[in-house]
């Protein structure tokens, strides 16, 4: 299990800690996605690709959707986000976003949260394009940090680069294919109308929340290390242990596109 846990990408040994302490995102952005397929929420058949744990799946099922799918690929992941939601109508498969095994036209709204930076865009896309139906969208959104507004989490992240000056610790939600995306969208055949949207919420998280938010990192696990993660942990202790919690602020960023 360590062993999994230490290759990049690989989320097996963490969905634990992914399912009970990732934060959720912003209503509003979903609020505005759901308008933009175009027809009422209780009409849309939605797919939720690379769902993790099912974080911004279940928000989705709570719309009262006609129906929710779930597509992950990593059995762990998997699991925990079946059993973090067996009581909604959420149906979870196994599969991945260059080969989902669903029906063609089954879907009206497809969605990738926190994972499209993984995927083959050329591949992916072209089966997007073939599970959705004609007029529906997809929607790719990320939850980027805003460290930036606590100088507390500005201070805690500099521990990191203590412990590994050369770390590389860019959010891909502020970086990357989001840098591009827009453009990339543009030029996709088979889609058009691409549209952003973004919107800011803030989450207060204790001290076992924040903690549990790092161990479901794989990034910072893979470059420290054990040892160094371990010992980056008992900073974030030492540094909490007379306050209440941290305030977190998350930029949820969207792009959508609709299928021709």
């Amino acid at each position: 299990m360590k062993d999994a846990v230490l290759k990049p990408g690989n989320f097996t040994g963490l969905a634990q800690d992914y399912a009970k302490y990732r934060p959720g995102y912003s209503e509003t952005v979903l609020t505005g996605l759901l308008a933009l397929v175009g027809t009422a929420t209780n009409a849309i058949d939605a797919v939720d690709i690379g769902a993790g744990t099912g974080i911004w799946t279940s928000m989705i099922a709570a719309r009262h959707c006609r129906s929710v799918v779930a597509v992950e690929p990593n059995d762990d992941m998997r699991r925990w986000g079946q059993e973090m939601t067996q009581a909604s109508s959420i149906r979870w498969v196994a599969g991945g976003a260059e080969r989902t095994g669903l029906p063609g036209a089954s879907a009206d709204f497809l969605t990738m949260a926190s994972s499209f930076h993984w995927v083959d865009f050329d591949e992916g896309m072209r089966e997007f394009r073939r599970v959705l139906r004609p007029g529906g969208r997809f929607a790719a959104l990320w939850n980027p940090r805003l460290i930036e507004q606590n100088p507390l989490l500005v201070e805690i992240e500099e521990q990191l680069r203590i412990l590994k000056p050369d770390l590389k610790r860019v959010s891909s939600g502020r970086s990357g294919i989001t840098e591009r995306l827009t453009e990339m969208l543009h030029q996709c055949d088979g889609f058009e109308d691409v549209i952003y949207l973004e919107g800011r919420h803030k989450v207060f998280q204790t001290l076992d929340q924040y903690l549990g938010a790092w161990r479901s990192v794989n990034d910072i696990q893979v470059q420290l290390g054990p040892e160094k993660f371990g010992a980056f942990l008992e900073h974030v202790r030492i540094r909490l242990r007379d306050v209440p919690g941290v305030e977190t602020t998350y930029l949820t960023r969207a792009w959508t596109v609709r299928r021709c």
